[in-house]
């Protein structure tokens, strides 16, 4: 299979599929390779490496940071997640939109999502190991999210009672955030 990036229903957000190389032995594939990504339309600068773990029906996010926003690029290392990206740039034609794909060690998929969304995800399988690369540094002041229930954003979320952290059970509606948002 040769690498491919297709743009998903909102277009600025990339499916990506790498090549995997599979034998008896296992497999081996290239999770960045950044000449290539880029003539794919990928070029953001990834400045910090993130792994979670979490286990079946934990939901994180929807997460962003308001003045240094990050590109992102992720994919399930083990297990499979419901990945979601939801447009908050004010004045683009998808603001308030998400796309949501499924990411698994299976699929070996891999997802952009650049500058301007905020990011979530729930585990769908026993335990599931997410890496992402990100454009900018994770800053705790600048550290901001909308609930991932909200009901503007109509997101049907495949796990009806999420394990959430206080913090995401607490974070804003999309209208209580709408004027700090950056323009698109």
């Amino acid at each position: 299979m040769p690498f491919s990036v297709e743009p998903t229903e909102i277009p600025d957000v990339l499916l990506v599929t790498p090549p995997v190389f599979a034998d008896d032995r296992g497999c081996f594939l290239e999770t960045w390779h950044g000449r290539r990504y880029a003539e794919a339309g990928i070029d953001a600068l990834f400045v910090q490496d993130n792994l979670s773990r979490s286990r079946r029906g934990v939901l994180r996010g929807l997460h962003f940071q308001l003045r240094r926003p990050q590109a992102k690029l992720l994919c399930a290392l083990r297990g499979e997640i419901w990945d979601v990206a939801v447009d908050l740039r004010r004045g683009s034609p998808t603001f308030g939109r998400s796309i949501s794909v499924i990411l698994s060690e299976e699929n070996r998929r891999q997802l952009y999502i650049p500058e301007g969304f905020a990011h979530g995800f729930c585990v769908l399988s026993e335990t599931a190991d997410v890496h992402y690369k990100c454009s900018a540094f994770y800053d705790p002041q600048d550290d901001c999210g909308v609930r991932w229930n909200d009901p503007r954003l109509g997101i049907d979320w495949p796990v009806k009672d999420p394990l959430l952290s206080p913090k995401d059970s607490a974070l804003p509606l999309l209208e209580e955030l709408a004027d700090r948002l950056p323009k698109g």
